[in-house]
């Protein structure tokens, strides 16, 4: 007993008073002993550390970080995850997937979370970090772009798209003596712009053409002192000079609408576009706002129609002639296309494979020369699982998915094997 006590007093005099250890490189040139390697902590020692110092050491003994404990709302459920109410604004119901290769947060994640408090909050938000927006990384600034695109209440406005990519003013930078930023450096390693929900209604695919590409200020010619002087490099005028994803898909319910002729327009500028999305556009046209009304012809004077589509002439007349010659128009501006999304637009699929009568030959949308490159067609209606429409809209379902299956049909014999392998992606219904 005397022994094991001495023992004990022993051990507890060299815990409590431990031998000075020696660098290993010293320990080696003394040949000195290794040190005993330390002993396990039993539960009784961690438990009187505790008790001595406090409770900022969990139960294996760790210190704890310093401050107060966090507040158990951090452990509770994240409910701001979910944004309020008034947010999330609807497609018209239909269910759009985002560009490929586009930055997308995971739901719940902190990103996430920041994303839709911005949107949630955008009229402070813009105002308040106007100075910050634009010098956050890339791929924050293009979800910021599609967050508040899709869930703000009236959308993004083409200021708003300008302060992300542009920053403020000239005279809002040169107040505080900020250098104004380079766009050709700044959105360099931009390559995704997401509308959704706003082209057409709170931004114009004009105004959008007038900001991307705007206007080379006019410089008078100086003349050089020598004829082997360089001549003055002038910077690029695209905002976005390796834009290649672009999403204008539309919200039906708000807005006038896009315009077939501002997307021609803009089309023109963006022939290194790869991914187009123009889900819930309305069916071809340049005149929409016209289809019923009518005109006195001056060499006739008799009563014609003012634009070339008319109330009858899908339903009736099968006449798809307008509607062809503005996709065809638009298939040999954007020649690269990789990737086509169409969802929700299968009231006008009969005029991606109709054939109309021209002048002097037969017009179509070629998929084999000027669109022969896309890969990924979406002909999908939209309205999956809880969007999807009552049962008295089951027939239009099944006719859009045969419509959709005519135009794979027609892109197949067109390329006949011999072009890129196409992939039509369709609404999952039992035949």
């Amino acid at each position: 007993m005397r022994r094991a006590g001495q023992g004990s007093t022993a051990r507890n005099d060299v815990l409590a008073h431990p031998t000075p250890s020696v660098p290993p490189t010293i320990s080696r040139i003394l040949q000195l002993p290794a040190a005993p390697a330390p002993r396990p902590r039993t539960r009784q020692q961690l438990q009187q550390q505790i008790r001595q110092y406090g409770t900022r050491r969990n139960v294996n003994g760790r210190r704890l970080p310093p401050g107060p404990p966090p507040p158990r709302s951090w452990y509770a459920p994240i409910l701001s995850s979910r944004p309020p109410p008034g947010v999330h604004r609807s497609v018209e119901e239909i269910l759009l997937c985002p560009l490929p290769q586009a930055f997308t947060p995971h739901h719940g994640s902190l990103i996430d979370i920041m994303l839709h408090q911005l949107a949630a909050n955008w009229s402070v938000q813009k105002d308040w970090n106007r100075f910050y927006l634009y010098d956050m990384p890339d791929r924050i600034r293009t979800a910021l772009i599609y967050y508040v695109s899709k869930y703000h209440e009236s959308g993004i406005s083409i200021s708003d798209l300008r302060l992300i990519l542009l920053g403020p003013t000239d005279g809002e930078l040169a107040e505080y003596e900020l250098e104004k930023p380079d766009p050709a450096v700044l959105n360099a390693s931009i390559h995704h712009l997401d509308l959704t929900g706003s082209a057409g209604s709170s931004i114009s695919l004009r105004s959008l053409a007038e900001l991307l590409f705007p206007t080379a200020a006019v410089v008078a010619a100086e003349v050089a002192d020598s004829w082997d002087a360089p001549e003055p490099l002038l910077s690029p005028t695209a905002i976005l000079p390796n834009l290649t994803h672009l999403s204008l898909a539309i919200d039906r319910q708000s807005g006038e609408g896009p315009s077939w002729r501002q997307l021609l327009s803009l089309s023109a500028k963006l022939s290194g576009l790869t991914h187009l999305n123009l889900s819930g556009w309305p069916t071809p046209s340049t005149t929409p706002n016209a289809i019923i009304t009518k005109m006195v012809s001056a060499e006739t004077g008799r009563t014609v129609n003012y634009g070339a589509t008319t109330v009858y002439s899908h339903a009736l007349d099968d006449d798809w002639s307008e509607a062809v010659s503005i996709l065809k128009r638009l298939s040999k501006a954007l020649y690269r296309l990789e990737y086509l999304d169409l969802t929700g637009c299968g009231h006008w699929l009969p005029a991606l494979y109709k054939e109309v009568d021209a002048e002097l030959t037969v017009d179509f949308v070629d998929w084999s020369r000027e669109w022969g490159k896309i890969t990924v067609l979406r002909l999908c209606s939209g309205y999956y699982g809880e969007h999807m429409t009552p049962d008295s809209d089951e027939t239009q379902l099944r006719e859009w998915k045969k419509e959709a299956t005519f135009v794979e049909k027609r892109i197949r014999a067109q390329r006949a094997g011999q072009g890129h392998f196409i992939i039509v992606e369709k609404d999952p219904l039992e035949d």
